[in-house]
């Protein structure tokens, strides 16, 4: 009975990570609507849910510590709590950049942060960051060590747009003044890291399953590989 409540409390200790990795990638989705339409109502609601996210984190920190002091688990199950406090913490990190994009709308209203011939870039990068978080909710849920490494590959897209961003800023014909600059490298550096943290569950995930780190995985492929 006691093994089984433990693990009964190590499901829902996945649980709550799958919760949060959905708020913060509906976070960011809206986000990106209330940045590009100027929708300040929109973004306060972003701004009010992260506290969600907050709470969410803080009551799974604290059920994994108690969890740690209780049981003091071993191999498998001490990586499965340690790891998940660290993506926990991706996770909370990935919310406030969320909340850093409603917080630029709320800034700039009623005038629009992004200008005309960046939207199409903003709204790509705000999509595709929702993707990445789904997907690295569907590998907390699947444990799917393939679909976690795809995650590495899925952010090289971010990476492309983010330097795309930066060819606009640079180029002589760039007329939106020097406010509009700052907010366009703030977003794309949001953007970027939102993505960076989606990997890093990714690679926790891949970790907590095989008790090797991705880059070591990828290192013993190579050498197998040659």
């Amino acid at each position: 009975m006691m093994r089984d409540a433990y693990h009964e409390e190590l499901d829902s200790i996945g649980e709550g990570l799958v919760d949060m990795a959905r708020l913060v990638g509906s976070a960011i989705g809206r986000a990106t609507t209330s940045i590009l339409d100027a929708d300040l109502k929109l973004a306060e609601s972003v701004i009010a849910a992260d506290e969600k996210v907050d709470d969410l984190q803080r009551d799974l920190e604290s059920r994994a510590i108690a969890l740690l002091a209780r049981q003091q688990p071993v191999a498998t199950d001490l990586r499965i709590v340690v790891t998940s406090l660290r993506m926990s913490a991706d996770l909370e990190r990935s919310g406030d950049l969320a909340q850093h994009v409603a917080k630029l709308t709320r800034l700039r209203f009623p005038d629009n942060a992004v200008p005309h011939d960046l939207h199409a870039t903003i709204l790509e990068m705000g999509q595709l960051a929702q993707r990445l978080m789904a997907k690295a909710a569907e590998v907390i849920v699947t444990k799917d060590v393939d679909l976690a490494g795809q995650l590495e590959q899925d952010d090289d897209a971010m990476d492309l747009l983010h330097r795309t961003l930066f060819q606009h800023l640079m180029d002589d014909r760039w007329k939106h003044g020097i406010e509009t600059a700052v907010d366009v490298t703030l977003l794309g550096r949001y953007y970027e890291r939102f993505a960076d943290h989606a990997v890093s569950v990714a690679k926790r995930v891949i970790y907590l399953v095989t008790g090797e780190h991705a880059d070591e995985l990828a290192s013993s492929s190579a050498a197998q590989e040659s």
